[in-house]
């Protein structure tokens, strides 16, 4: 399948359409010191997981009490900072770019759904289709949501693309059967420097 042939595109959240990487780093960091982490370590999990996965993984023996409670702490940093939250370079020009030529686009996030409504209303989105960990049984990388996403959009997965910037996150994209674009290097069916590739991709289109 090539870009001419995508009928719709699906986006993942963080670290794709929305720069929050900092405030990513900042709430994890300080949740990992308060639970008595090593901050790198939790950062090379955090990105692209679901939190109360990243959370079991790191307190496997805490109760279910008590990784609630741990996941809650995390949000609550995430949900309450904003600062330096911005779209992605390239990412609003896709978007026009795939509302001229009447692409549908939707955005699948591992982030519960309050937290992505704040980031991508302070990166200037709003996706007429959003699918959150809220609305999956099983998140990242099972590709339920990305099916989810499709299916909302009334578009076969096996014509869309799903855009993505970690291996979790591309592996749940190719589960799904849809064809891949991978950031930051990720090997995948069309890799991107950045989302200005992928927007000049779709002008051509037009």
């Amino acid at each position: 399948m090539e870009i001419r042939d995508i009928r719709a595109v699906l986006f993942d959240m963080d670290g794709t359409l929305v720069d929050s990487d900092a405030v990513v780093d900042r709430s994890w960091s300080r949740w990992a010191t308060e639970f008595g982490l090593v901050p790198a370590e939790v950062l090379a999990v955090a990105h692209g997981n679901p939190a109360m996965a990243t959370v079991a993984h790191f307190l496997p023996d805490a109760s279910t009490a008590e990784r609630t409670a741990a996941w809650a702490r995390v949000f609550d940093l995430e949900v309450n900072d904003v600062d330096g939250v911005v779209a992605k370079p390239g990412a609003l020009e896709l978007l026009g770019t795939l509302e001229r030529i009447g692409l549908p686009w939707a955005v699948y996030t591992s982030a519960p759904d309050q937290l992505a409504k704040v980031r991508l209303s302070a990166a200037g989105i709003a996706p007429s289709v959003l699918v959150t960990v809220d609305d999956v049984t099983r998140g990242k990388p099972d590709p339920e949501g990305y099916l989810r996403a499709a299916e909302l959009l009334g578009v076969p997965v096996t014509r869309c693309l799903v855009v993505e910037d970690t291996v979790v996150g591309l592996s749940a994209g190719q589960a799904s059967g849809a064809l891949t674009a991978g950031l930051k290097g990720i090997p995948a069916d069309i890799e991107l420097p950045d989302l200005h590739r992928l927007d000049a991709l779709f002008k051509g289109l037009e």
